[in-house]
C-alpha cells in the first residue's frame, strides 16, 4: 500500500482525443511565424492509479484532496492525496448483508455520509476512526445530499438537504464532536420540508444542489427521473441557523417551477461547474432521458436561474435504448459522460464529441465519476482498479469555436495571449462587420490587425467610407513607433487632408451643420492630441501648407496654437489688422522674441496697448532690443509717439534700474526733443560723479547744445568738472548758478578765485552793477578789494568802497596779529625743548649684578648689553635678534652692512687715544669704528624692542611664522 498512488500511464489503455477548433500548428497570417514550437498536450489524460483492491470497490467519492472508497461491504478506505503513502482503513463493523448504497463527500473533505442498502446511513468524521450510525435518519434511503457551502466548516456540516428514494427532502444537520458514550449524537435534527411529485406521485430524489448567490438570496435544484425543480427565496436578516425551512415554505401552497422532459434513464444527474472554490457556479448540466440539458445559472434572474439553456443529445450509439450514461462531470468548456466501457467528452460550444477514451474488459465495467472542484481532477472506477482524468489548458482552442460562431469578444478573451490567434480574431471580426457596413468598427478592428496596410486603406476607399479611412488612419497612427517618422508624416498628412476635405464638403451645405460640427471638433481633436504631437510637430510644415491650400484660415491658428508656433500665428492676425488679437497672443505666452520681432509693426497701430504689454514683462526683454522699434516710431515727432517712448524707457530706468548707456543716452534724446523740463530733473537725478552716471557724458552735452538747453549744459559742464565752461555758460543764463558753479573746486582755491573774478569782472562790465559786484566780493572770502578794483570804470567814487576798503583793513590788521601771536608761541616752545635736553644729559640708570637679560634671561654682565630709560636692559646681540624680524627690508639690509664693516674693521691699538682712531680712520677714506657703532645703536637701540613703536606694530604678526608653522605643527604630533 505504500505506493497506493504512484501514477503511471497504462500502456494498455487507449485514449483519443478529438479537439474543435484550430490545429496545433501556427496560423499562417502576415506578422507572424507559422511554426509549432512545442509539441500540443492533449487536453484530457487519463492515468490509472497503481492500485490494486483487496476486495471490489463499490463506491468512490473525491472532494476537497480527499479520496475515500468502500471496498466489499465492510471496508472504508481513506486517503489524504497530499499524503498519499498514508492510507486509512476504517472497519464499518457491519454483520448483516447490507451493502453500500451511496456515499456523499462534502466540499471540505471532512464528513462522509454512507448510505446503506438497509435504510442507514453511517457518519465518519474526517479526524476520526469511529464509524457513527445516524439514528434519526434509519428508514430513508438516500439518493441525494446538498451540502451547505455556505456553513459548512470542518466540525458541523450546518443546515443540508437530504433526498431520498421516496421523493422526500429532508432538513438536517451533523456535528463532529463526539461526547463519549452518552454524549449528543451527531445527526443533530432530522426534519422534512418536501416531497417531490412526477405524475405517478412521488418520485426519487436525483440529485439535490443548495447555493447561496452574491445578493444573499438561497436557491436550490433538484431532479428527479424526468424532472428538474427550483426553489428560489432570500433568508430572513440573522436566520441562517433556520435553514432551508423558510426556503421551502414559499412553496407550500404552489410547486415550484421545473422543467419536464418524457423520456427516462430511471435515473438522472446534475453536475455544475465552479471556477473557484466557495463562489458562485457558473453552468449546470443535467444528465436524463431526452439527453444533457445545459445552461448557465444566473443567480440575479427573478423567476428562473437558468438561462441560455439547451439540450445537447446524446451521441450516437448513447441513450436509454442503446448504452445508457452512468454518470456526468461538468468542466468549462465540456461534459463528460460515463458509460459501461468508455468515457465521452462533449464540448458544450459545439455538442461535438472531443473525446471518446475505451477502457479495457479485463478492468471491468466502469461504475461511475466524480470531479474534485478544489483541484478540477476527474476520477473515475470500475470493481478493480481507479483512474484520473488531468484536465490541461482546456480553453486554448475554444477561441476558434467562438470565432466560427461570430462571438468576436469571447473569441478573443481566450486568445489573448496568443498574438497570431488574436490577429486572426481580429481579422475576421473586421471582415465580418465590414460586410454587415460597420465600417467604424472595422476601421477600429482592422487598425489592430497586421494586414497589408495599403490593402485595407483601397476598401475603405473603394467604399468610400473617408470617415471609416480616418479613424483607421488614426488608429494605425497612436500604434507607430517613435522611430517610425517616414510613416507617421504620411499617416499624419494624410489624415489632415481627409478631414479637411470633408470639412469642405460639409461647409456650404446648411443641412449638414450639425454634421459639420462633429467633423470640426473630431478635427481638433486630433489636431490636440497629446500622442499624436510628436508626429504632427515632425509634419508641421506640410500641414500648414495643405491648411492654406484649403484656406482655412481658421484651423491655421487652431494649429499653429496647439504647436506653440506663436510667431505664425501672430503674423496672421498683423497680416489681418487684428493687431489687439496678435498682442494677447504675445502678451499670454511671453516669448520675448516674439516681441522683438512683432513691435515695429504693432507700435505703430496701438503703441499705448504695446507699452503695457512691455512694461508687463519687465525683466524678460531687453530695452536695448526694442530701441529700433521706439526709434522707427518716435522719428515721426508727434507728441503722442515720444511720450510712449519716455514712458517705457522712464519704467526701464527707474523701475527696472537699467544702467545700459545705450537706453540712458535714448532717454536723454527723448528729453531733449519732447520733454525739455524733464530733461534737468533726469540729470540731477544721475548725480555729479562722472563715473557714476550710465548716460556718455559727450553725447549729451552735445544734444543739450544742439536744443538749445543751457541749464542742461552746464550742469554735463559740472559733471564733466569743465568749470570755467560751466561758469562762462551760467552766466549767460542766470549769476545765481554761475556762483554755485565756482563754489564747485573746493580744494582748488585759485581756480575759484579765478571763476569768482570772472563772475564779478561780469556783473561789473556787462551789468555795470556796483551793488551786485559788492555782493560778489561778500559771498567769495578769496576775492579782496583790489582784485576788483581794475574791474570798475575810472567815474566811480570812492564812496562806493569805502565800506569794502575798511573791511580789507581790517582783516590785514586781524592777520598780522594773529602772526604776532604764533610767533610767541614757538619761542616758548623753543626754550621749553631745550630745557628738557639739558635734564636728559644729566639722567643715568643702575645696573646691579644680579640683572638679567630681558630676553634670554642670563646675567647682563657677562657680556655688552644695552639700558634703557624704561628699565628693560638686553644683552647686545639678544637685542640684535629681537629687532631685526621688525625691521623694514631695507633696514635689515643697512644692519647687516654694518655688521660686516664693523667685522672687517681693524681693533684700536693699546694705548692709544680717540684723536689718533678718528684721525686714522678718517685718513684711510672711510668711517671709524665708533662711527659704525654709533649707527649700529640708533639704528638697533633707538627705541626699547618691548616699550617702542616696534612692539606696536608687531600686534598683527602670528606668533608662529608661516614657514616654520608646519614644523611646529608636526612637533606637537
Amino acid at each position: 500500500m505504500a505506493s497506493i498512488l504512484d501514477e503511471y500511464e497504462d500502456s494498455l489503455s487507449r485514449s483519443a482525443v478529438l479537439q474543435p477548433g484550430c490545429p496545433s500548428v501556427g496560423i499562417p497570417h502576415s506578422g507572424y511565424v507559422n511554426a509549432q514550437l512545442e509539441k500540443e498536450v492533449p487536453i484530457f489524460t487519463k492515468q490509472r492509479i497503481d492500485f490494486t483492491p483487496s476486495e471490489r470497490i463499490t463506491s468512490l467519492v473525491v472532494s476537497s484532496n480527499q479520496l475515500c472508497m468502500s471496498l466489499g461491504k465492510d471496508t472504508l478506505l481513506r486517503i489524504d492525496l497530499g499524503k498519499a503513502n498514508e492510507p486509512n482503513h476504517v472497519e464499518l463493523g457491519r454483520k448483516d448483508d447490507a451493502k453500500v448504497h451511496k456515499m456523499f463527500l462534502d466540499h471540505t473533505g471532512s464528513h462522509l455520509l454512507i448510505a446503506l442498502s438497509s435504510t442507514e446511513v453511517l457518519y465518519v468524521n474526517r479526524n476520526g476512526q469511529k464509524v457513527r450510525p445516524l439514528a434519526r435518519w434509519k428508514g430513508q434511503l438516500v439518493e441525494s445530499v446538498g451540502w451547505n457551502k455556505a456553513l459548512g466548516t470542518e466540525s458541523s456540516t450546518g443546515p443540508i438537504l437530504v433526498g431520498t428514494a421516496q421523493g422526500q427532502i429532508f432538513e438536517a444537520e451533523l456535528s463532529a464532536s463526539e461526547g463519549g458514550l452518552f454524549g449528543p449524537a451527531p445527526d443533530l435534527y432530522f426534519r422534512p420540508l418536501y416531497v417531490l411529485n412526477e405524475e405517478g406521485g412521488p418520485a426519487p430524489v436525483c440529485s439535490l444542489e443548495a447555493e447561496r448567490g452574491p445578493d444573499g438570496r438561497g436557491f436550490v435544484i433538484a431532479t428527479t427521473r424526468q424532472r428538474l425543480f427550483q426553489f428560489i427565496g432570500r433568508a430572513a436578516e440573522g436566520a441562517e441557523a433556520q435553514g432551508f425551512s423558510g426556503l421551502f415554505a414559499a412553496y407550500t401552497d404552489h410547486p415550484p417551477p421545473f422543467r419536464e422532459f418524457p423520456s427516462n434513464l430511471g435515473y438522472s444527474e446534475l453536475a455544475f461547474y465552479t471556477p473557484k472554490l466557495r463562489s458562485a457556479p457558473r453552468a449546470f448540466a443535467w444528465m436524463m432521458g431526452d439527453g444533457v440539458l445545459y445552461g448557465a445559472l444566473d443567480c440575479g434572474r427573478p423567476d428562473s436561474l437558468l438561462s441560455e439553456e439547451r439540450v445537447w443529445e446524446y451521441p450516437e450509439g448513447v441513450g436509454p435504448g442503446a448504452s445508457p450514461p452512468l454518470a456526468i462531470v461538468l468542466t468549462q468548456f465540456h461534459f463528460l459522460l460515463l458509460l459501461a466501457d468508455r468515457v465521452e467528452a462533449v464540448c458544450t460550444l459545439t455538442g461535438q464529441v472531443v473525446l471518446r477514451d475505451h477502457f479495457l474488459e479485463k478492468f471491468g465495467s466502469l461504475k461511475h465519476m466524480v470531479k474534485d472542484s478544489s483541484t478540477g481532477q476527474l476520477w473515475a472506477y470500475t470493481e478493480r482498479a481507479v483512474f484520473r482524468y488531468h484536465v490541461q489548458r482546456e480553453s486554448r482552442d475554444v477561441w476558434r469555436t467562438y470565432l466560427d460562431m461570430n462571438r468576436f469578444d469571447l473569441a478573443k478573451e481566450y486568445c489573448r495571449e496568443r498574438p497570431d490567434c488574436l490577429d486572426t480574431v481580429l481579422a475576421r471580426e473586421a471582415d465580418f462587420c465590414f460586410r454587415q457596413r460597420r465600417y467604424l468598427e472595422s476601421a477600429r478592428c482592422y487598425a489592430l490587425t497586421q494586414s497589408y496596410f495599403e490593402e485595407i486603406a483601397l476598401k475603405f476607399l473603394e467604399a468610400r467610407q473617408e470617415e471609416a479611412l480616418a479613424e483607421f488612419l488614426q488608429r494605425k497612427l497612436a500604434g507607430l513607433k517613435p522611430a517610425e517618422r517616414t510613416q507617421a508624416t504620411l499617416l499624419t498628412t494624410w489624415l489632415t487632408e481627409l478631414y479637411l476635405s470633408r470639412l469642405g464638403a460639409l461647409q456650404g451645405d446648411p443641412e449638414a451643420l450639425t454634421l459639420y460640427r462633429e467633423t470640426r471638433e473630431r478635427f481638433r481633436a486630433f489636431l490636440s492630441n497629446p500622442r499624436h504631437k510628436e508626429w504632427l510637430f515632425a509634419s508641421r510644415a506640410s500641414i500648414h501648407e495643405l491648411l492654406a491650400s484649403h484656406g482655412d484660415t481658421e484651423h491655421m491658428v487652431y494649429f499653429a496654437v496647439i504647436m506653440q508656433d506663436y510667431e505664425r500665428v501672430v503674423a496672421y492676425h498683423c497680416q489681418h489688422e487684428a493687431y489687439e488679437e496678435a498682442l494677447a497672443v504675445l502678451a499670454r505666452h511671453r516669448d520675448p522674441q516674439l516681441f522683438y520681432k512683432f513691435s515695429p509693426v504693432l507700435i505703430r497701430h496701438i503703441p499705448r496697448q504695446l507699452v503695457d504689454a512691455w512694461i508687463e514683462m519687465g525683466s524678460r526683454l531687453d530695452a536695448r532690443q526694442l530701441i529700433p522699434a521706439l526709434v522707427n516710431y518716435s522719428q515721426g515727432g508727434e507728441a503722442q509717439q515720444v511720450s510712449q517712448a519716455i514712458r517705457y524707457m522712464e519704467f526701464c530706468v527707474n523701475v527696472l534700474g537699467e544702467t545700459e548707456q545705450a537706453i540712458h543716452n535714448y532717454l536723454l534724446s527723448l528729453y531733449a526733443r519732447g520733454q525739455p523740463t524733464s530733461l534737468l530733473a533726469y540729470l540731477e537725478q544721475a548725480g555729479a560723479s562722472p563715473h557714476r552716471v550710465h548716460y556718455d557724458l559727450k553725447y549729451a552735452l552735445r544734444l543739450c547744445a544742439e536744443h538749445g538747453h543751457h541749464r542742461a549744459c552746464v550742469h554735463v559742464y559740472k559733471v564733466l568738472e569743465l568749470y570755467e565752461e560751466a561758469v562762462d555758460l551760467a552766466l549767460q543764463v542766470d549769476v545765481d548758478l554761475a556762483k554755485q558753479c565756482a563754489d564747485l573746486p573746493e580744494e582748488d582755491e585759485e581756480l575759484r578765485k579765478k571763476l569768482w573774478l570772472k563772475i564779478a569782472r561780469h556783473v561789473v562790465q556787462e551789468e555795470e552793477d556796483v551793488q551786485t559786484a559788492m555782493a560778489c566780493l561778500a559771498s567769495c572770502p578769496l576775492l579782496k578789494i583790489e582784485d576788483v578794483l581794475p574791474f570798475f570804470p575810472d567815474f566811480v567814487t570812492i564812496d562806493h568802497f569805502k565800506e569794502a576798503i575798511c573791511s580789507s583793513l581790517n582783516a590785514y590788521n586781524h592777520h598780522i596779529q594773529e602772526l604776532q601771536r604764533e610767533m610767541e608761541e614757538a619761542t616758548a616752545s623753543a626754550q621749553r625743548i631745550r630745557r628738557d635736553l639739558q635734564e636728559l644729559r644729566g639722567r643715568y640708570g643702575t645696573v646691579e649684578p644680579q640683572d638679567k637679560c630681558a630676553t634670554c634671561d642670563f646675567p647682563l654682565l657677562n657680556r655688552p648689553f644695552y639700558l634703557f630709560l624704561c628699565g628693560h636692559m638686553f644683552h647686545a646681540d639678544c637685542l640684535l635678534q629681537a629687532v631685526r624680524p621688525g625691521l623694514p627690508a631695507y633696514k635689515q639690509a643697512r644692519l647687516e652692512e654694518l655688521q660686516r664693516k664693523l667685522g672687517a674693521a681693524p681693533l684700536p691699538a693699546k694705548g692709544s687715544t680717540r684723536a689718533k682712531e678718528t684721525d686714522g680712520g678718517a685718513a684711510t677714506g672711510g668711517p671709524s669704528r665708533e662711527q659704525l657703532k654709533a649707527d649700529l645703536d640708533e639704528l638697533v637701540a633707538a627705541e626699547c624692542v618691548y616699550c617702542g613703536e616696534l612692539m606696536i606694530r608687531s600686534i598683527d604678526r602670528p606668533f608662529i611664522d608661516a614657514q616654520h608653522y608646519e614644523e611646529e605643527h608636526l612637533s606637537w604630533l
